[in-house]
């Protein structure tokens, strides 16, 4: 099998809140990411998808027709939106990192193969990065 990298970048704001906690319990766990008025991150995506390349083209996946579908799928969905209110994954989902990649790795699984296999990589600051599935 051979792994295949598309690198992307987006940029959005974001509030990590759980409504069912009280304010002090919300700043308690979340801190500064729990800020009313938001905040923001320059997020770098990783998309890797595995498999074996095609005997006619070579290609495990057309990095061409990936990087489409992932700026349609996602960037053009999250890039200088604000998550909590302009996506709709993310209505009754806090959109912590973790949550971000599960979203985009759902996103995006149903576009591939199904014999390829998809690992979302997800940089939320240049040390704070989340894997799924892990």
């Amino acid at each position: 099998k051979v792994a295949v990298f598309r690198k992307e970048h987006f940029n959005a704001a974001h509030r990590l809140n759980n409504p069912n906690w009280s304010a002090e319990k919300n700043t308690e766990i979340f801190g500064k990411c729990n800020n009313p008025n938001y905040h923001g991150h320059n997020y770098d995506l990783t998309v890797k998808v595995v498999g074996y390349p095609d005997e006619e083209t070579g290609y495990v996946v057309d990095t061409k027709v990936l990087s489409n579908m992932i700026r349609d799928k996602v960037i053009n969905r999250f890039d200088h939106k604000n998550l909590n209110l302009d996506v709709t994954e993310f209505k009754n989902l806090n959109p912590s990192a973790e949550n971000i990649a599960m979203v985009i790795y759902n996103l995006l699984k149903p576009e591939l193969n199904p014999e390829l296999d998809l690992k979302i990589i997800l940089n939320e600051t240049e040390r704070n990065y989340v894997e799924y599935p892990a």
